[in-house]
């Protein structure tokens, strides 16, 4: 009987410390860095979300080496992400890289970012199909 409490001190504790990593990346494989990131982004308001996604996808393009971009990844929250992204971007303003020298700042590029995604995502609209029309099931009675 005294070992009880004893044993549910540890699976609480236990339980806090594994829950705990869920706004981190987990970097300790691509495939579940990837996983984390999705996860993470689905948590996010729409402006951090495509803040988050830039930030993500300009570290994997920077760092080359798979395992260096997984440690410098993990354990990461999504903040942490966005703050790295934005000194990436200065740095690469700065230095003349190819494509920035059309935004004038970090806020001006999501801004354009989140704009074409709009424009992306009204493309997508459901589109009319003329067989659907000539297939429809409804019978004048």
């Amino acid at each position: 009987m005294k070992k009880l409490p004893i044993l549910l001190l540890i699976l609480c504790c236990t339980s806090l410390i594994a829950c705990s990593k869920g706004s981190q990346i987990n970097g300790h494989t691509t495939r579940t860095a990837f996983k984390s990131v999705k996860a993470l982004k689905n948590r996010l308001s729409p402006d951090a979300r495509i803040e988050f996604e830039v930030s993500f996808w300009m570290l994997r393009d920077s760092i080359k080496s798979e395992k260096e971009f997984l440690n410098t990844v993990d354990g990461k929250k999504p903040e942490e992400i966005i703050a790295m992204g934005k000194e990436l971007y200065q740095q690469r303003k700065n230095s003349g890289f190819a494509g920035y020298e059309k935004y004038t700042s970090w806020d001006d590029m999501i801004a354009k970012f989140g704009k074409e995604r709009i424009d992306q995502d009204n493309r997508k609209g459901p589109k009319e199909d003329p067989k659907d029309k000539a297939n429809d099931v409804l019978y004048k009675l």
